[in-house]
C-alpha cells in the first residue's frame, strides 16, 4: 500500500517515514505543500498524511486542490494546532481524519488503517497495461495467470511508469520520486532496477517494455505488434 506523507520538518518525516516502512507502507516524502501537489500530479496513493503547516503551500489548500479535482483519496491531516475550529475546518475541506501532534505512532498506523479500510477493495488499486497488471495492495505483477511479487523500490517504479503509460520521465525526476533528494544513492541505480522489471517482464511473458529514450528518461509502452 503507497502513502504519500507531506511533512516539512524533516527529522519527523525521516522518523515516521521508516515506522510506516517497517509496517510495509510504500512512502514518498514531500517536504512542502508545492512537493505534495507534484507527487500527486504524476502517482497514485492510497492515503496521504498531510501537515497542515507547510511551507510554499499550506496543507489546506494542497487538501481543497484534491478535493477540487474530484479525487477521493483518503487524507490524514496532522496538525499542532489543538483548537477544535482548525479541526472542523480541515475536516470540512474533505480530511478524513486528523491527528494532533504530538501523537503516538502505534495511533498513527490504526488511523491509517482506518481510512485505507474501504480503499483495499478499490478497483483503481490494480493498475493495467497492455497484458499486465500491478495490484498496489500486495505488490504482485501479473500477466494472465503468472505473477511474480516485486521488492519495494521495484513496486515504485513500476508503478510510476504505470501511473504515465507512454510518457518519458526523466533519469532526476524518477530518482527524486523513488529514492528522494536526501539518498545517498547514485541516479546509476535506476538502471539496475529497470533491469530487474525487465527481467520480470520476460519471465512473465509481458507485452510491455521500458523504453530508453537517450539522454531524457524512461518510459512504459506496449510492445507493437508485429
Amino acid at each position: 500500500m503507497r502513502l504519500l506523507l507531506a511533512e516539512d520538518e524533516k527529522s519527523l518525516s525521516r522518523a515516521l517515514t521508516r515506522i510506516l516502512e517497517s509496517s510495509h507502507y510504500s512512502v514518498d516524502a514531500a517536504y512542502n505543500g508545492e512537493e505534495a501537489l507534484d507527487f500527486l500530479d504524476v502517482s497514485s496513493y492510497d492515503a496521504v498524511i498531510l501537515d497542515l503547516m507547510m511551507p510554499k503551500v499550506d496543507g489546506l489548500t494542497v487538501l481543497r486542490t484534491l478535493r477540487e479535482r474530484n479525487d477521493l483519496t483518503p487524507v490524514l491531516i496532522l496538525t499542532a494546532r489543538s483548537e477544535v475550529d482548525d479541526k472542523v475546518l480541515g475536516l470540512d475541506s474533505g480530511a478524513n481524519d486528523y491527528l494532533t501532534k504530538p501523537f503516538d505512532p502505534k495511533e498513527l498506523l490504526a488511523r491509517i488503517r482506518a481510512i485505507t479500510r474501504v480503499q483495499t477493495k478499490n478497483p483503481s488499486s490494480v493498475l493495467q497495461l497492455g497484458n499486465v497488471t500491478l495490484d498496489r495492495t500486495n505488490y504482485e505483477l501479473a500477466c494472465g495467470e503468472n505473477s511474480i511479487r516485486l521488492a519495494n523500490k521495484e513496486f515504485q517504479l513500476m508503478e510510476l511508469l504505470m501511473s504515465n503509460p507512454g510518457q518519458v520521465l526523466s533519469t532526476e525526476q524518477i530518482f527524486e520520486r523513488i529514492w528522494g533528494l536526501d539518498s545517498d544513492a547514485e541516479t546509476s541505480i535506476i538502471w539496475v532496477y529497470i533491469s530487474y522489471l525487465r527481467r520480470k517482464f520476460k519471465a512473465l511473458g509481458a507485452n510491455v517494455l521500458i523504453k530508453a529514450t537517450r539522454n531524457v528518461g524512461y518510459s512504459l509502452v506496449v510492445e507493437e505488434e508485429d
